[in-house]
């Protein structure tokens, strides 16, 4: 049993949710860029067309399973890829699920509120709820404990996924699995380029990389918040997980770097940069990234690069996290095809 499965082991885990993921290389796009560029195909993972929230579900669900619940509470955005993903892995446990949607990006046309992830989550079966906010994670986990209570006066049993920092980062210890597969197949890189959201899989991709003895720089891409507030939240994410697993955090908070330069014009919004990026890996590559995490994750690579931050004749790697069932919500936003609006 290696380290990080040791580190692993007292935290119950629903082990049938992901798979290993292929690490591939990008020929085309390392000739035009220099690089030597391989992509970790995290879209890969399974279940609903998989995406990085199965790893991280892969330890609510097993804490859910060991308390015996029968019903999974999350709240997201109304293209969330966490609430469809948390859907399907509750159907496949056999438990119901209860999704809040947010709404953190005002002003989307219809198809937004109907396709995508909607559609794939009312396929499902799950039961949504609204909540009217977008920015206040307390409020909405809040609702959520609301609802649990009405479950438990009816006789069930629910669990929450919590949004808000406080929590144990359960989800985070998916990306420490994660980080060190990572490693094994890859052996070594110059950088890491990854998205940062809620923190949980930044967090934990840099804490497992590391336990697997990997020092090259990770960046995280921001995808909601500017560098210096997703800095400070990675800070305390790590901290927590590194509490978690009852080790010291195996990096400084100089460790923790994050750019913002593909964040315009805001979450769930794809600017000019992120169309760009989509539209040209799918172009040299044929892989297909999302507007919201992967596209941005890769326009962040490249703008690193730009800046002489990543150097030519580097290997880099580029973490994929999947989201691919927005394309379809986002068709208007995006600008592509017969009868699309202005991106």
């Amino acid at each position: 049993m290696s380290r990080i499965d040791t580190l692993l082991s007292p935290f119950p885990r629903a082990s049938l949710l992901s798979q290993p993921t292929p690490l591939e290389r990008l020929n085309r796009l390392s000739q035009e860029l220099g690089l030597d560029l391989w992509i970790k195909r995290d879209d890969l993972t399974g279940l609903s067309f998989g995406g990085n929230k199965t790893r991280q579900l892969e330890f609510y669900i097993g804490a859910a399973r060991a308390t015996r619940a029968d019903t999974i509470l999350i709240t997201g955005a109304v293209q969330s890829n966490f609430t469809r993903t948390a859907a399907a892995a509750a159907a496949k446990y056999g438990m119901h699920a209860v999704l809040q949607r947010e709404e953190r990006v005002p002003g989307m046309d219809p198809l937004y509120h109907r396709s995508g992830n909607v559609f794939l989550a009312d396929i499902l079966g799950a039961d949504i709820m609204s909540y009217p906010e977008g920015e206040d994670e307390a409020g909405a986990d809040a609702a959520l404990e609301a609802r649990a209570e009405q479950l438990r006066a009816a006789g069930r049993t629910p669990y929450i996924i919590p949004l808000g920092l406080g929590h144990p980062p359960l989800g985070a210890l998916g990306y420490v699995r994660g980080g060190a597969e990572l490693a094994a197949q890859i052996g070594c890189f110059d950088a890491a380029v990854v998205p940062s959201g809620s923190g949980a899989t930044h967090g934990g991709f840099l804490t497992g990389v590391r336990l697997a003895g990997i020092t090259a720089p990770v960046y995280g891409i921001c995808v909601r918040r500017d560098a210096r507030q997703q800095k400070a939240r990675l800070e305390q994410v790590t901290a927590e997980l590194a509490r978690l697993m009852n080790i010291p955090r195996p990096f400084s908070g100089g460790g923790i770097l994050t750019w913002d330069g593909a964040l315009a014009p805001g979450y769930g919004r794809a600017g000019g940069t992120a169309r760009a990026a989509l539209q040209r890996m799918a172009a040299a590559e044929g892989i297909l990234l999302d507007p919201v995490y992967s596209a941005k994750t890769f326009a962040g690579l490249l703008g690193l690069l730009e800046q002489g931050i990543i150097r030519k004749g580097q290997k880099v790697l580029l973490l994929h996290t999947g989201g691919l069932p927005a394309l379809f919500a986002y068709q208007t936003a995006l600008g592509f095809g017969s009868g699309a609006g202005t991106p």
